[in-house]
């Protein structure tokens, strides 16, 4: 195995290659029979229909190959694109803020140092055009402007799509439509969700949410950067996309699920925390090993492990946190 993987990205130098191995020649029969399927579910159409049977097929994996396509056409960015042609490249070519330009250009080293992709001497550099999506975005959702984190997801949308216009759409999907407000100047989306993940943790996994209490660790402490970044440079690549292919389709309640089945599956682990900084420690040490690398059977824990939970859940605690934050405001 190479000391950077098939995404660009640099193994760090503790990196377990054996078990990595075990993984993924494991992982390949399932990609394999994956990507026969969806051969046969696409048969060279470029479209598909949403059912209960593509939910199922997605929720095992799309083969890279189509992962680009796929949450184009999920994610409503498709549809978008084709009814705004060539408003990617009007933003590009219009006036621009400094201010969010200069904002842009400070965080571009900062993205992905790790990547071979994004160094300046890469041939092509992703740096260009990841600034330009940015820039774009930046213009178009002038109440979000840029905020630290969009890099790195606009990063790895590049990275799969391989297409600048194609990000910036469904950049626009993320933070337009799925995701509630996280990148708002004030983050109200992003804080309610974060108290919104800790009501459900009281409710499924109860024992660690007396032990927050008791220690006074505020979750947005803890996983603050898993809702920013949805995960990336949390959990492993594959791990990521695979959360991300469902999130696209079923919307911003993923997060919550793998939030949840992190801290269920290490409950007995983050339960021996004994003070603040251990608590802290421990949330850190439960997205890194086996788990989380076995990307398969990640994903079948994160719909079996946390229960049920229901939009209509979610949309509840979303109303009475919301609440809550705004009288305390």
């Amino acid at each position: 195995f190479r000391r950077v993987d098939s995404y660009g990205f640099e193994r760090p130098e503790d990196f377990d290659y054996a078990s990595y191995e075990a993984f993924f020649s494991r992982y390949l029969v399932v990609l394999t029979r994956r990507a026969i399927k969806w051969s046969k579910l696409l048969k060279g159409k470029n479209s598909i229909q949403k059912s209960l049977k593509v939910k199922r097929y997605i929720r095992k994996g799309i083969p890279n190959e189509h992962r680009a396509l796929i949450w184009m056409i999920v994610s409503g960015a498709q549809t978008n694109m084709e009814q705004n042609p060539g408003y990617y490249q009007r933003l590009l070519e219009g006036e621009k803020n400094d201010k969010l330009v200069e904002a842009i250009k400070t965080d571009m080293n900062r993205t992905f140092p790790d990547n071979v992709k994004f160094r300046k001497t890469a041939d092509p550099c992703l740096q260009h055009p990841l600034y330009n999506i940015l820039v774009a975005y930046g213009h178009h959702n002038k109440a979000v402007g840029y905020c630290q984190g969009m890099n790195f997801i606009a990063g790895y949308l590049l990275l799969i799509t391989k297409n600048e216009e194609e990000s910036f759409w469904l950049l626009d999907a993320l933070i337009g439509r799925i995701l509630p407000d996280y990148y708002s100047p004030a983050m109200l989306g992003l804080k309610t969700d974060q108290e919104v993940l800790g009501e459900l943790v009281k409710m499924k996994v109860p024992a660690v949410a007396e032990l927050m209490e008791r220690h006074g660790v505020m979750w947005t402490l803890v996983v603050s950067r898993w809702f920013i970044c949805l995960f990336i440079d949390i959990l492993p690549v594959e791990t990521v996309l695979r959360i991300w292919d469902c999130l696209f389709y079923e919307g911003s309640k993923i997060i919550f699920r793998v939030a949840l089945t992190l801290i269920k599956q290490h409950q007995a682990f983050i339960l021996e925390a004994t003070n603040f900084p251990d608590i802290c420690d421990k949330f850190k040490q439960i997205t890194k090993g086996t788990f989380v690398t076995e990307c398969h059977s990640f994903m079948q824990k994160i719909f079996t492990d946390p229960g049920s939970l229901s939009m209509a859940t979610i949309s509840k605690l979303r109303e009475t946190c919301r609440e809550k934050l705004l009288s305390q405001g």
